[in-house]
């Protein structure tokens, strides 16, 4: 299938690792231009010699995400060397392990930096890619949220942040101005993904045989999500086939969350 995006600008935030990785690897598969960035600047320069390997021009730039003028040098960047910005990946984000599970022994500042670290890195983004995407008549724009921005669970500050995210898309789709000028705006849920080096990895290791069984009891499918089978959906939603997906929040967790 020609999912009509070969030759587009993408940019994808947080792309050295784990999900935004396997999106920026997947929009190259298809043809996509890519633009990376994350704090660790030796992934940063792994992601770009794989991306490099699949024939396509790339960005890769040291940055944190929760600077604003970092924010600033990357956008920078990817207009000064492309001339604009076709599609927009809002994968920077986390803090679901963060602070206490007793809130009231989690400080403001747990709050406050999950909320800048997903929402208002996203919100910040977006901004600076509209007009681009305005001006030239087509764009894409997908947040990658979590079904627990959908759902209760987890801890309140990570779930409110998700939520903010997934706000964010629906109330920007919903904006003629934006709309009809070809640009949509959704957001992708996953549920629980494996990836190396984080939280589930960890659990596996500290108890295989208690992790082995609350994935057999608790999850549909017996399994964890890859990072992999999220960045298919992305994909698609920033394809030529996707145009008539706007302003949706796609679950990707194998049935994992109990939502409808």
């Amino acid at each position: 299938m020609d999912l009509g995006i070969k030759g587009k600008y993408a940019l994808v935030t947080g792309g050295s690792h784990g999900i935004g990785r396997s999106i920026a690897l997947a929009l190259a598969e298809e043809g996509c231009n890519v633009a990376v960035f994350s704090r660790d600047s030796n992934k940063v320069k792994k992601v770009v010699e794989e991306l490099e390997k699949k024939g396509v021009k790339t960005i890769g730039l040291s940055a944190d995400a929760m600077i604003l003028k970092d924010i600033e040098r990357v956008m920078k960047s990817v207009i000064d060397t492309w001339g604009t910005i076709n599609i927009l990946i809002n994968n920077v984000g986390g803090g679901g392990r963060w602070g206490n599970e007793n809130v009231e022994e989690t400080s403001e500042e747990v709050w406050i930096d999950v909320y800048n670290k997903n929402a208002l890195a996203a919100i910040r983004f977006t901004m600076k890619a509209i007009p681009y995407m305005k001006k030239q008549k087509w764009g894409r724009v997908v947040t990658i949220t979590s079904i627990l921005g959908k759902e209760g669970g987890g801890r309140p500050w990570f779930n409110m942040a998700k939520s903010a995210e997934i706000s964010l898309m629906k109330t920007l789709s919903m904006k003629p101005d934006l709309v009809r000028n070809g640009i949509t705006f959704n957001s992708v849920a996953p549920g629980s993904i494996m990836i190396p080096g984080t939280g589930w990895e960890k659990e596996k290791k500290k108890n295989p045989v208690e992790f082995k069984k609350k994935i057999e009891e608790e999850f549909p499918l017996g399994r964890l999500g890859t990072p992999g089978e999220v960045a298919n959906a992305v994909v698609f939603i920033c394809s030529e086939k996707g145009s008539l997906v706007n302003g949706s929040c796609i679950s990707v967790d194998g049935g994992e969350s109990r939502s409808f």
